[in-house]
């Protein structure tokens, strides 16, 4: 058996561990459950313990069934900016404050002020103060809970916080880095000029290190835990929409990658650190060395299907709920016969940058059925990405095509709705394990088995044939895209 490469992805709504080959070939999956915990609305939050229960039973059930697998080394990726606060000794202070919390509305205003302005902002982090973020969350737990803030001694993510577990080793990399606020993509290091704005001590701050770089090897209570064996590297991985976008090969200008998480996302590699000049969607850096990407996101795509499918669909066997939606929208014309769905549960980051936005079903008359519903629901998701997509063509970053990943990849119609409401042909790659499998290839990259993270990618993944966007119905969601905008903004009034 040769050695194989693990990939582990730490999500919002579970865990996911899987096994690739030096061919590329996934020779093993498995996955653990995580639930997310809302004790007041806009808030969202997790246990990290959880998170490293969810890793250890992911890795162990992977191992289980390749008991024959030597592990040669092992890569993370996970939720980006989810803010795990702990102690002198390494214990969880309280549960992370994830993405998706948007609570810290006040300290976002106060950083604007303290600071001086976006225009510092843009020149600092590269990004707007938004509710997402890693800073708010760490001002909030000064502002509001000054016990744990008293007791706080580091402040790290969500796939850090999984290795600090393996390994015993604390230390981040600079596509995980980039989504907290405090770090200076263009410069690639913690920004000392936001620290000292904001009041806070570098030592909070773990190292940085990179992303297909060895930062710790598994210790022996880990391996007790896992199986790994001691010793096993963990490389410095990477954020899931860096991770998921290796995991297609989106890594190089030119590129454009779409996901459907529970979040959804349009990213465009670029090489170098470009801002969109209103901060409506992010600058962060990538995985592979000297590449940045634009990054729109959407709070609520595979999230809101998600809880329309729970909320909507109660009767139909669990097994079978996504299938027979999708089918049912399948039914329902362009437009969904004037039926509109706003996505925004959470809030929303691109273009808005609004927390306090909700969602809403606007059209609906006694003629609509679930149909309907469905459907609008996949164009709103849609629509809110096309917001991204039209960024992109601001900044002159507008691909050819879109590369998917996540649900959206999965099913044939929604991938030729995307095309025809973006305009753009869309495909997909042999893979489907997103930010799991960027993670293997990046723990491939950090042991030698490729020299550089795009021979990986040229050696283990294969585009699949496009699906070109239909030009007649591409021209009526045209006009249904405007009625999405149109609405938007006579709901929010």
């Amino acid at each position: 058996m040769p050695d194989l490469f693990l990939g582990l992805d730490i999500g919002t709504s579970s865990v996911k561990a899987i096994l690739v080959s030096p061919s590329g070939e996934v020779e093993a999956s498995a996955t653990a459950p995580l639930s997310l915990q809302t004790p007041q609305p806009g808030w969202a939050e997790q246990d990290p313990e959880a998170w490293w229960a969810a890793s250890r039973t992911a890795i162990s059930d992977l191992l289980a069934r390749r008991p024959d697998a030597r592990v040669a080394a092992v890569g993370i990726s996970g939720q980006m900016h989810s803010s795990v606060f702990l102690d002198k000794g390494g214990a969880v202070i309280r549960p992370a404050l994830l993405w998706c919390d948007g609570r810290t509305a006040v300290e976002c205003r106060q950083i604007e002020e303290r600071v001086g302005g976006e225009a510092k902002l843009r020149e600092w982090v590269c990004n707007a103060a938004l509710e997402g973020f890693t800073l708010p969350k760490v001002l909030w737990l000064r502002n509001h809970e000054p016990a744990a803030f008293a007791r706080l001694a580091a402040v790290t993510l969500a796939k850090d916080f999984v290795r600090l577990r393996l390994t015993g080793i604390l230390a981040t990399e600079p596509s995980d880095a980039s989504g907290t606020l405090l770090f200076d993509p263009a410069h690639v290091r913690w920004s000392r000029e936001m620290l000292a704005a904001v009041g806070l001590s570098p030592s909070l701050l773990p190292d940085v290190g990179g992303s297909a770089e060895v930062l710790g090897r598994v210790n022996d209570t880990a391996a007790k835990l896992t199986g790994l064996q001691p010793g096993t590297p963990v490389v410095g991985g990477g954020a899931d929409n860096a991770c998921g976008a290796a995991g297609v090969g989106a890594i190089t200008p030119g590129e454009a990658a779409a996901s459907w998480g529970t979040s959804g996302t349009v990213l465009a590699p670029m090489t170098e650190p470009r801002v969109d000049p209103k901060l409506r969607a992010h600058t962060f850096c990538h995985v592979a060395p000297g590449v940045w990407y634009v990054i729109g996101v959407v709070l609520s795509a595979g999230g809101a299907f998600a809880w329309y499918r729970d909320q909507c669909a109660r009767e139909l066997a669990e097994s079978e709920r996504d299938q027979l939606l999708v089918a049912e929208a399948s039914a329902v014309p362009p437009g969904a016969d004037g039926v509109t769905f706003l996505p925004y549960l959470q809030g929303e980051r691109t273009p808005y940058r609004d927390s306090s936005l909700r969602a809403a079903f606007v059209g609906l008359s006694l003629a609509h059925a679930r149909g309907h519903l469905s459907r609008a629901v996949l164009e709103g998701v849609c629509f809110a990405l096309r917001d991204s997509v039209m960024i992109l063509k601001e900044l002159e970053l507008m691909p050819s095509s879109l590369l998917l990943t996540g649900g959206g990849a999965k099913n044939p119609f929604i991938r030729q709705l995307q095309a025809d409401i973006f305009g753009l042909p869309v495909t997909t790659v042999n893979r489907e394990e997103g930010g799991a499998y960027g993670a293997a290839l990046l723990a491939a990259v950090g042991v030698g088995a490729f020299a550089d993270l795009q021979t990986a990618v040229n050696r283990t993944l294969t585009r699949q044939s496009p699906t070109a966007p239909r030009p007649q119905v591409h021209r009526t969601y045209e006009e249904i895209y405007d009625r999405f905008r149109t609405r938007f903004v006579a709901a929010r009034a």
